[in-house]
């Protein structure tokens, strides 16, 4: 049973991860692209004084509600890799005419002192990707490096298929196989199913 709340935000249906932490005393909240009384509507802001913000990559389509929330919330922290600082604060940053770029971005800390989870730099989708690791949950939550038998397009500036591969190969799959991935897009998997059915990662 998870202890963690899905919502699904955006054009392109974001997975935003809302996680409860008695360890760090907090409410993280990872992806917020978009809707961001969709989000608020999610949270019980009687439970939790603190929140933080965990950025799996600086893609507009997973940033866009960080303003909002950040204004309406008392946000502690809001975590970016630090690869991932020019795609951030890029005036192309944009999937113009469906995303349009997001304004009044808060500067966010490439560091983040925590008791819950472990940050592995997955780089290839961008150049900051992460995943995060909660060993308590048996939960990777992935962004847009892997996704139920796919993985994170390398098309776009900063995208290399090859660091990819090499971050899905050596890193992600090296997790045992019954952790549970939750992607950035769509349904959850396991790193074993990944290993036996992926088809881009063979």
């Amino acid at each position: 049973m998870k202890n963690f709340t899905i919502v699904q935000v955006g054009f392109i249906d974001v997975n935003c991860y809302l996680i409860p932490s008695e360890k760090d005393s907090c409410l993280y909240i990872i992806d917020p692209g978009s809707e961001p009384e969709k989000i608020l509507g999610e949270i019980d802001n009687s439970k939790h004084k603190d929140f933080r913000i965990l950025l799996t990559h600086g893609h507009v389509d997973h940033i866009g509600a960080v303003p909002e929330l950040t204004k309406k919330l008392p946000v502690s922290k809001l975590y970016l890799h630090k690869d991932d600082l020019p795609l951030y604060k890029s005036p192309d940053n944009c999937l113009l005419p469906w995303i349009p770029l997001v304004k009044n971005l808060p500067e966010p800390s490439t560091e983040i002192e925590n008791c819950e989870f472990r940050i592995i730099h997955t780089p290839g989708h961008t150049r900051g990707a992460v995943c995060f690791l909660f060993e308590r949950l048996n939960a990777l939550f992935s962004g847009d490096t892997i996704f139920q038998a796919s993985v994170g397009r390398t098309d776009l500036p900063g995208g290399s298929h090859d660091r990819l591969m090499d971050s899905i190969r050596k890193k992600i799959f090296k997790l045992p196989d019954n952790l549970d991935i939750f992607p950035g897009h769509g349904p959850s998997t396991t790193v074993g199913f990944e290993k036996e059915n992926n088809p881009f990662v063979q």
